[in-house]
């Protein structure tokens, strides 16, 4: 991103020769975090088969927050389904940590995406019996800590967003901004090193979506890495690069050159 610094170290780029006791040294590139190489998504057989992703290659390392923006059927939902383990890829090879997740069992994905994988999703998907602090501590206990302490987990979560007085809200008790914001927390908590994100402030005013933003940004600077699915362009400005989707296909890479907090400002 141009246009300002954020807080924090600065980056080493790779490859970039480093002085340290007089010597040179290269440094070698961070392997990424999420890998997809090369993957083709279809649906259906024959005649009626349809291409939602046709030959993609995406690396996202540590760090790194990265935006997918294109038009409506542009596979923009199905990289990030692929990408986070909830669809496998016809051809070609997804890869969380270096671990290849066609070659997992269901088990033991399913234990992958709970231990390192947050996922926002668009219908929010929050289960109606349990509290906000419940649905947000349920992939923790699942994973096998205790009530007690995924429930201090949750908290802290929500407390990030400023909404610890919903802890004990059911979702018939939120508005739908409110429960947007508890799924996020939901993708949030934890230690998980992979955060996705499908229009997170889909429901939610320009404000509070900014602040949801900053959240998200926030995390990914601490080491996670995030992929960021957007219609907005004031949403891709947080990110660290934007890749554009078209018919299944990337068609473009590129940066962002407005920060975010200048597309806050209003137009004079």
């Amino acid at each position: 991103m141009t246009g300002g610094q954020r807080s924090g170290a600065a980056p080493v780029m790779p490859g970039k020769p480093s002085q340290q006791g007089g010597q040179s040294e290269e440094v070698a590139p961070q392997p990424p975090l999420l890998e997809l190489e090369n993957v083709t998504r279809v649906h259906g057989e024959g005649q009626t088969a349809v291409t939602a992703l046709d030959g993609v290659t995406l690396r996202v390392r540590s760090g790194e927050l990265v935006a997918v923006m294109g038009p409506s059927g542009s596979g923009k939902s199905t990289l990030l389904n692929l990408a986070g383990g909830l669809d496998r890829a016809t051809s070609g090879a997804v890869r969380i940590a270096g671990t290849d997740l066609g070659a997992l069992r269901p088990r033991d994905l399913a234990r992958l995406r709970r231990r390192q994988v947050g996922v926002v999703f668009q219908d929010l998907n929050l289960i109606p019996s349990l509290t906000a602090a419940e649905n947000i501590g349920l992939p923790l206990e699942l994973d096998g800590d205790s009530l007690g302490r995924s429930r201090r987990n949750a908290l802290d979560a929500l407390d990030q967003l400023g909404l610890r007085e919903l802890a004990d809200r059911y979702p018939d008790q939120m508005s739908g901004g409110q429960q947007q914001r508890v799924a996020i927390a939901r993708a949030l908590v934890g230690s998980r090193q992979l955060v996705l994100a499908d229009e997170p402030t889909g429901a939610l005013d320009s404000t509070t979506g900014e602040g949801v933003l900053r959240v998200l940004r926030q995390r990914v600077d601490d080491g996670a890495a995030g992929l960021l699915v957007t219609h907005e362009a004031r949403h891709a400005a947080w990110a660290d690069r934007v890749v554009f989707l078209r018919d299944g296909v990337v068609v473009d890479t590129t940066g962002v050159p407005d920060t975010p907090d200048t597309l806050l400002e209003p137009s004079t």
